[in-house]
C-alpha cells in the first residue's frame, strides 16, 4: 500500500442518503476509506434497500480497486437498533441480564449477526461491555447486561461468539468502560475517577472476556481516566496509556481498535478535528469513526496526512493499523456463506426474542397479591404508556410504538389505552386522571420515570386514586425509587413487542415471572431481587 491507501484505510465514513450519492462516490475515490457506517436516520428504510445500498457501495469500491469495505451499524437490540423495520425485535442486553442465560445471549448474537449478514453488513458495533453501576448513567442503561461484572463478562463473551459465528465482526464497547459515568460523552467529557485496581476488578472484566472470545474490534470511549493519565486526563480515545498500555499490553488485545464517533463533544470539533484524529491515531486508534459531515471527512484526512508526511513514528503506527485492518477483512472474506433476506424476522429468530422476553420479565413486588389479574369481561382496564423518546443520541426508541394495550387485549376485552407524552404537563396529568375514573384496574408503563419528574408525578397521583394499579418499568428498573408506594411492580427492560406480550402473559397468569433484577434499586433492593 502507498501512503494514501494506508491513511484511507483508517477512515470509517458516513453519509446522508438511502442510495449511494455522487458525493459519496467522490469521497470513496478521494479518500479510499476502510469502510462506511450506516445510520438509521441517514441511510435506512428497509432491508431490501439496505442490501442494495451496501451492494452498490461495495461494487463502487471494487471499480476503484479498493479492498472490500467494512460496513458497520449499531444493531445492539433493545433501545439501539440501526435497522428496525423487518428485523427481529430483540429485547436487548439488560433483558438478557435479567434472563441470566449465556445461551440466550449467544443466540441473540447469532440472530443479530445472521440478519446483518443477510443485508451485507459485516461489522456490528456490539456488544456493550459496560457495567451499568451508576443509576444516573444517561447513555448506557439498558444497553448494559447489568451491574455484576462477572455476569456482564459472561454475557458479552457469549454475544461476541454468536455475532462472529455468522462472519460479522463484533465490536466490544466502550473501553475502558462507560457504565459508571454520570454524563454523556456525546455532550462533554465524562471522567471515570477510579483506581486502576477497581477498574481491573470491575470495568475491565467484560472486555477481557470479549478478548478471550476473540472479539475482532474494540471501541474506545471518549472518557477520561485520571488514575491513568493524571490531572486534565484526555479522552481514552486520545490516550496511548489506555489504548496501548492497558488494552493491548495488559489485556492482550491484538485486533482492531475503533474510535467512538469523532463528532461527539468530548472531542474537539470544527477546525480542531483533524488534529484530534491525528492524536487518536498516534495513541493507537486503528479506525476513526467519522460521521456524515463532508467537512469533517476532509479535516480528518488532512490531519492524518500532515502527520504521516512529517512524523516517521506516525507512519509506522499507521502501517501496523493497515495490517490489522487487512487481517480483519481477510477474516471476513473467509466466511463465504451469506443468508438471504428471508432470515430477517423468521420464526426461528422471533422464537429467540420471545424466549428472552419471557425469561426476563421480573416481578419485583406484589404486596397486595393483585396478580394474576382476574376481572370480569365488563370491567374496564386502562393502560397508560408514555410515548417513547430518544433519551440519548445512542437511542432509537422513538421509532417504536409499544403495543402493551394490544397485548393486554389478548386476555381481556375491555381495555382503553392512553398514550401520554414522555414528560406530561399538568394539563395532561389532569386529563389522564379523569380518564381513569371508574376503571377497575390501571396498568402503567414507565420509561425512566426516576429521571422525569412529571412522569413520576402522574404515576404517584394515579397510585393515590385508590384504583388497583400495576406499574411496569419498561426501561430502567430504578423508577420504583420515585413511587415507593407502588404495591405491584414489574420490569421488562424493553418496549419491543415480545416484551409487551410477555408482560401481558405474566399479568394474567399465563406465564410465571422468571427474571431477576440485573441491577440494584437504590435504597430498596440493593443486591437485585426477584419475588419468590
Amino acid at each position: 500500500m502507498n501512503a494514501l491507501d494506508i491513511i484511507g484505510q483508517k477512515l470509517l465514513l458516513a453519509f446522508q442518503g438511502k442510495q449511494i450519492t455522487s458525493e459519496m462516490q467522490h469521497e470513496l475515490a478521494s479518500y479510499k476509506p476502510g469502510g462506511v457506517t450506516l445510520f438509521r436516520s441517514f441511510n435506512i428504510s428497509s432491508p431490501e434497500q439496505i442490501k442494495q445500498l451496501v451492494s452498490d457501495l461495495q461494487e463502487h469500491a471494487r471499480t476503484l480497486g479498493l479492498p472490500p469495505l467494512l460496513i458497520g451499524a449499531d444493531q445492539e437490540g433493545g433501545q439501539l437498533m440501526a435497522i428496525g423495520e423487518g428485523t427481529t425485535p430483540l429485547p436487548g442486553n439488560m433483558a438478557l441480564g435479567a434472563a441470566g442465560s449465556t445461551e440466550l445471549a449467544r443466540k441473540a448474537g447469532e440472530v443479530l449477526g445472521r440478519e446483518l449478514s443477510a443485508m451485507g453488513i459485516n461489522m456490528n458495533y456490539a456488544p456493550c461491555c459496560d457495567v451499568n453501576i451508576n443509576p444516573r448513567n444517561p447513555v448506557i442503561g439498558t444497553r448494559s447486561f447489568g451491574e455484576d461484572p462477572r455476569q456482564v463478562a459472561a454475557m458479552a463473551a457469549a454475544m461476541v461468539e454468536g455475532i462472529q459465528s455468522q462472519g460479522v465482526a463484533a465490536v466490544a464497547k466502550h473501553f475502558p468502560g462507560h457504565g459508571d459515568t454520570s454524563s454523556d460523552s456525546h455532550l462533554g467529557l465524562p471522567s471515570l475517577p477510579h483506581s486502576l485496581e477497581r477498574l481491573q476488578s470491575v470495568e475491565f472484566l467484560p472486555f477481557q472476556a470479549a478478548i478471550d472470545a476473540d472479539v475482532k474490534l474494540t471501541m474506545s470511549a471518549h472518557i477520561a481516566m485520571p488514575a491513568i493519565d493524571g490531572e486534565n486526563a484526555p479522552p481514552a480515545t486520545l490516550s496511548s496509556a489506555i489504548l496501548n498500555g492497558l488494552l493491548r499490553k495488559q489485556l492482550g488485545f491484538n485486533g482492531v481498535i475503533v474510535s467512538d464517533a469523532m463528532d461527539m463533544h468530548a472531542i474537539q470539533q470544527g477546525e480542531h478535528l483533524g488534529e484530534e484524529c491525528a492524536r487518536a491515531a498516534t495513541a493507537g486508534i486503528d479506525l476513526l469513526l467519522i460521521t456524515a459531515d463532508p467537512a469533517d471527512h476532509k479535516r480528518a484526512w488532512q490531519g492524518l496526512t500532515r502527520s504521516y508526511q512529517y512524523d516517521l513514528q506516525f507512519r509506522v503506527t499507521c502501517e501496523y493499523s493497515a495490517e490489522r485492518i487487512a487481517a480483519l477483512k481477510a477474516w471476513q472474506a473467509g466466511h463465504k456463506t451469506t443468508p438471504g433476506l428471508e432470515v430477517l424476522g423468521c420464526p426461528e429468530h422471533v422464537a429467540v426474542a420471545d424466549e428472552i422476553a419471557e425469561r426476563s420479565v421480573t416481578l419485583v413486588r406484589d404486596d397486595v397479591h393483585l396478580l394474576p389479574l382476574q376481572l370480569n369481561p365488563d370491567q374496564r382496564i386502562v393502560v397508560i404508556i408514555p410515548r417513547p423518546a430518544d433519551l440519548t443520541p445512542a437511542d432509537t426508541s422513538s421509532y417504536v410504538v409499544p403495543a402493551l394495550a394490544a397485548s393486554v387485549r389478548q386476555y381481556h376485552p375491555n381495555v382503553d389505552e392512553i398514550v401520554i407524552p414522555f414528560a406530561p404537563n399538568a394539563e395532561v396529568i389532569e386529563k389522564t386522571l379523569k380518564q381513569v375514573q371508574g376503571a377497575a384496574l390501571v396498568i402503567i408503563g414507565t420509561l425512566n420515570a426516576f429521571d422525569c419528574p412529571s412522569q413520576a408525578e402522574l404515576i404517584n397521583q394515579v397510585l393515590q386514586s385508590g384504583i388497583p394499579t400495576v406499574v411496569a418499568a419498561l426501561r430502567m428498573p430504578y423508577d420504583l425509587t420515585v413511587f415507593e408506594q407502588a404495591a405491584t411492580y414489574l420490569c421488562t427492560y424493553s418496549i419491543q413487542s415480545p416484551s409487551m406480550n410477555a408482560l401481558a402473559k405474566v399479568l394474567f397468569g399465563k406465564l410465571e415471572a422468571q427474571g431477576r433484577l440485573p441491577v440494584s434499586i437504590p435504597g430498596l433492593y440493593p443486591n437485585g431481587y426477584r419475588l419468590d
